[in-house]
């Protein structure tokens, strides 16, 4: 809606201006659920899978699978605290296939479980209302 906050384009976003790594992007935050794979990527902005890391490399100091992955767990992060989603809903919806393999990741990212975010978050929530 025009009246609604809109979101940065991945270009203000990132600082990338790269055509084909901006497609990559925008195609990773629009396949969460369903991760596509460094092949499936590459194929998909007609790029080499060494040529696309390269891309992650240059212009994000990352690999796309590192890059992917945050992008996941920071998406997971923000259901975990404004949703009442079941974390394994959160996880499935972030593309983790089970509940453990999403809290080892997340724990290792962010430094605590997911239970704990969704306890931060609604502590959080009642000291501001």
């Amino acid at each position: 809606h025009g009246d609604h906050p809109q979101r940065m384009s991945v270009e203000a976003r990132t600082g990338v201006r790269h055509a084909g790594l901006l497609d990559c992007i925008e195609l990773m935050e629009a396949n969460l659920e369903q991760p596509l794979s460094p092949s499936e990527l590459s194929g998909m902005i007609n790029v080499s899978k060494r040529q696309l890391e390269r891309l992650f490399r240059r212009h994000l100091n990352t690999t796309p699978a590192r890059y992917y992955l945050t992008l996941r767990l920071n998406e997971a992060k923000r259901l975990l605290e404004q949703s009442s989603m079941p974390i394994i809903d959160v996880a499935i919806a972030c593309g983790f296939n089970s509940a453990g393999h999403f809290s080892y990741r997340y724990r290792s990212f962010f430094g605590f479980s997911p239970r704990k975010a969704r306890v931060r978050a609604a502590s959080s929530y009642q000291i501001a209302s």
